[in-house]
């Protein structure tokens, strides 16, 4: 059989892989350990060509290591905990564990076919008591540690759903599920003290050499350090005790512009004004009903409220500033106060003209250019970079020029000598806080008592376990709010201190707490702790990190604040502090959307057969969505005759019976299609989106044309860390040139003996060369550089006239070239022409040093400036050499025609060109 046919060779060599435990990671000192790892996904359901890129990379990796001698953790879970679940179960009437273990068997079905050289034997899910009970004792170990603290805080909260909302899950201010108006409430929450730890977090970023310098970047920004000035302003007839506001700000140097103090909502003074006014307390219960993340802040129309109170300036106590209640202030930033200076400020800029409030500014640049506008005669703000020299018009030392940063420090050293301030260096950091008002996450483990107060749980009774049910009755997920909370017999325990009656704390903890230490358990997935000291010590750090660039932020602060927690706690060495050596954030895999517009277009969105505006409006909202787009497996793409790119529903041609090799019917049953207002539009190079359904099924690829061909197609259409389009042509185009090798090493297993001959050492040099630039490749990231060489050694034995043994010996090299990309594919070229035991044991070959150097070089032969042929020469060639066998050359020869070139320019090693 000269043909290849994945679904015959792809289980036969995963069975094979099985039997022996190649993959299984093993501690073995007298070894050098290497541990990939690849983020983990959630348990959606299904996997989507984009998993197949993600895992694909960390396997090439794994793969490689393997080969060099490393002994090699690849490990996968599942970040089975969340809102997904609860929803599914709300929806279907089900049970969130449940769905989510259906949904991991499921993906765990159509990750294995891909061949990925995971160990299986450690899998688990964050769900998994096994994996909770261990979170559950480092929380009482955090706390002990003085690392976790309660406090009231202004959340989010979503009044139908009754859960508190992180800032992601409020759109438009309305909650993401239910559409309810959010409120912004304050509760009792749990916190990690992450704060305590900003600097440290900060400087450590400098030595994460291997991280990209863009993650490196965001995490500074997120952690955000300033210094500024700290100081008070007095109130004038304020309620009692409220003498003095205290505002943090980074620009001292623009507070002879203030015109407004503005307070946030949730501000102490606020709370307090409210209680009495009713239109303030209107206000605020607006405010409220805003998101709190940065960007819905900044983008919301800026509104206030006057209180009717002032405050002195602290430079001029006969200067007197409204207070402003202000939309866009948190109380969790600084100190819930600011001064607004709207010369040099664009949100204070539009409070101020929005409300008639003065605009002062106060410096202008050294150099006025002709079209500068001043914000107090109606131009723009104006705030140059602190490093930039301005004049001051009310600074504090009266008109000089100065830097911001110099004007910023001499405001500091002024305000600290008179003792009306102080200079403070803070960070945007927040607290951390994990508790979640919902039932499918991991249980906090404390006791609140009336008389202890709030008691952890004794380590003997953990772990704290969800409930599957109500006392036998289904939990009943479709009533709104925390199902633990209508959970008396889960809920209802004696306090672990006083034994008298109290009750289990039913908030939950947030899902980024499960997935910043899976990393660290995957060395000892089912130990009674979590983690154990040697294996931890062998296997930490992760040396590769492979995940999306979404995740640069949140997950890995958080993973990186935890490691640290976890190291305070005894859980981990202090070398893990850094949990992750390498990080590599890849692009994404995009396919084109394929969009049907019927008869009625309403919104952008496909409405058929509706006669009246109400039903027009009711099918928008309910099916339109639904038939709009189309899955990529509906239509067949062909270029008409003027080359423009058309998409044709599949059973149209079925309908019709048109031949899909027939382009000139593909054409003309187009326009008919297109007459009658069915054109299938595309919407090329777009994110993969299940509601756009523009999603590939690997399951459907590999059962089509094998793991490896997507493998290797994800692999070698462009660099890892930018975007790939799925198109059916370059997966055809892989699966063809991956049939191309197995026929090649089908065909040398029944060739005759080996001749010899002088292309032998030829081979041999390009096949030394191939060893060389594919594993530049695999180590620099660069899959598809590797691919490319691939692609180029494969041609090069094909056109080879060395003997069938060298060619054979050449076809054994690309087989364990192939295997971190194509295993399957390398393991049948190995075994087929004579490797002993599997590829994927055998060691990475080595190029040698003296076979890479070039003895002769190409050089291109121009003439009149446009490239006709070229030759090869010896590399040590003298000019006078070059320039016979150019003039030789056959093309060279023609052009001339037996007259003497005019000019005859040779640049030795690099080009030749001969002017007629």
């Amino acid at each position: 059989m000269s043909r290849l046919i994945p679904s015959e060779i792809e289980p036969k060599w995963q069975a094979a892989w099985d039997e022996a435990g190649i993959f299984r990671a093993k501690r073995d000192p007298a070894r050098p350990k290497y541990y990939v790892l690849e983020m983990f996904p959630y348990p959606s359901g299904r996997i989507h060509i984009g998993h197949v890129r993600n895992y694909t990379m960390g396997d090439v990796i794994a793969r490689y290591k393997s080969s060099c001698g490393f002994s090699v953790l690849h490990p996968m879970g599942w970040d089975a905990f969340g809102m997904p679940a609860e929803n599914a179960a709300m929806a279907s009437g089900g049970h969130p564990k449940d769905w989510t273990y259906s949904n991991i068997a499921d993906m765990r079905g159509q990750m294995k076919p891909l061949g990925l050289s995971i160990d299986w034997s450690r899998e688990f899910a964050t769900c998994d008591l096994e994996y909770y009970a261990q979170q559950q004792r480092m929380f009482i170990d955090m706390l002990e540690a003085g690392l976790i603290y309660r406090k009231n805080a202004v959340v989010n909260w979503d009044p139908v759903d009754m859960t508190v909302l992180a800032n992601e899950q409020v759109e438009n201010g309305r909650g993401w599920r239910s559409g309810a108006l959010v409120e912004r409430k304050e509760l009792t929450q749990w916190f990690f003290k992450i704060s305590d730890f900003s600097e440290e977090l900060l400087e450590a970023l400098d030595g994460l050499d291997n991280w990209p310098e863009k993650v490196r970047l965001m995490q500074a920004n997120w952690i955000g350090k300033s210094r500024g000035l700290q100081f008070g302003f007095e109130t004038v007839d304020a309620p009692d005790g409220f003498d003095r506001i205290e505002v943090y700000t980074t620009r001292p140097d623009t507070l002879m512009g203030a015109s407004f103090l503005g307070i946030s909502p949730d501000h102490p003074l606020a709370r307090a004004l409210e209680a009495e006014n009713p239109d303030i307390a209107a206000f605020c219960a607006e405010c409220r009903r805003m998101g709190t993340s940065e960007e819905e802040l900044e983008t919301a129309e800026k509104k206030g409220i006057d209180t009717g109170l002032t405050v002195r300036h602290p430079l001029d106590p006969s200067w007197e500033l409204p207070i402003w209640i202000a939309n866009f202030i948190l109380m969790d930033y600084g100190t819930g106060a600011i001064f607004g200076s709207a010369g040099h400020d664009a949100r204070d800029l539009e409070f101020a003209r929005k409300y008639g409030l003065p605009v002062v500014p106060t410096f202008e640049p050294v150099e006025t250019p002709e079209d500068f506008v001043p914000a107090d005669a109606g131009g723009d703000v104006y705030l140059p970079p602190k490093s930039e020299k301005v004049r001051f018009i009310k600074g504090f030392a009266g008109e000089e020029i100065q830097t911001g940063d110099e004007a910023i420090a001499a405001a500091i050293s002024f305000f600290e000598e008179k003792g009306l301030g102080t200079g403070v260096t803070k960070f945007r950091l927040r607290d951390w806080g994990l508790s979640r008002q919902r039932y499918w996450g991991c249980p906090i483990p404390v006791v609140h008592c009336e008389s202890c107060g709030v008691v952890p749980e004794k380590r003997e009774n953990l772990p704290v376990e969800l409930p599957y049910d109500e006392d036998g009755k289904p939990i009943d997920f479709s009533v709104p709010g925390n199902p633990l909370d209508r959970h008396p017999s889960w809920r209802d325990v004696p306090c672990p201190a006083c034994g008298k009656p109290a009750g289990r704390e039913t908030d939950t903890m947030d899902t980024f707490v499960d997935s910043s230490w899976y990393f660290a358990r995957f060395t000892a997935p089912h130990a009674e702790t979590p983690t154990v000291a040697e294996e931890a010590d062998y296997w930490m750090n992760v040396d590769q990190y492979i995940g999306g660039i979404e995740h640069a932020i949140l997950h890995l602060l958080y993973s990186r604040f935890y490691a640290r927690a976890m190291h305070l706690t005894g859980h981990l060495p202090a070398k893990c502090k850094e949990p992750f050596e390498a990080l590599f954030t890849q692009g994404m895999v995009t396919h084109s959307i394929y969009r049907l517009d019927d008869q009625r277009i309403a919104t952008g969105v496909q409405v058929i057969g509706t006669e009246s505006d109400a039903e027009l409006e009711e099918y928008t909202k309910t099916e339109a969505t639904r038939i709009n787009y189309l899955f990529p497996e509906e239509i067949l793409e062909f270029s008409d005759e003027f080359g423009v790119k058309k998409a044709l529903l599949r059973q149209v041609l079925e309908r019709d019976g048109v031949d899909p090799s027939n382009s000139q019917a593909l054409s003309e049953a187009w326009h008919r299609e297109f007459d009658q207002r069915r054109e299938v539009k595309i919407i090329p190079s777009a994110k993969m989106s299940k509601s756009k359904k523009n999603v590939v099924d690997p399951v459907d690829i590999v059962r089509k044309y094998g793991a490896d061909t997507a493998r290797w197609f994800v692999m070698s259409d462009s660099p890892p860390e930018r975007d790939v389009e799925w198109t059916a042509a370059g997966a055809e185009a892989a699966f063809k040139h991956l049939g191309r090798v197995y026929r090649m090493a089908h065909d040398l297993r029944e060739a005759g003996a080996p001749d010899g001959g002088a292309e032998d050492v030829a081979l041999e040099k390009a096949t030394h060369r191939a060893i060389a630039d594919v594993t530049a490749g695999i180590e620099g990231f660069a899959f598809n550089t590797s691919i490319a060489k691939l692609y180029a050694f494969t041609n090069t034995i094909a056109k080879s006239q060395a003997s069938a043994g060298a060619k054979a010996q050449a076809m054994r090299v690309m087989a364990q070239l192939l295997s971190p990309m194509t295993p399957h594919l390398a393991e049948e070229v190995w075994s087929l022409l004579g490797g002993a035991g599997l590829v994927a044991r055998a060691a990475w070959p080595e190029a040698d040093p003296a076979m890479l150097v070039e003895d002769t070089v190409i050089l291109p032969i121009q003439i009149n400036g446009k490239r006709r042929g070229e030759i090869e020469v010896a590399k040590e060639a003298d000019k006078a050499t070059v320039e016979a066998l150019v003039l030789a050359h056959d093309a060279v020869v023609r052009a001339l025609d037996g007259s003497q070139p005019k000019k005859l320019i040779v640049v030795p090693g690099r080009i030749a060109n001969v002017v007629v």
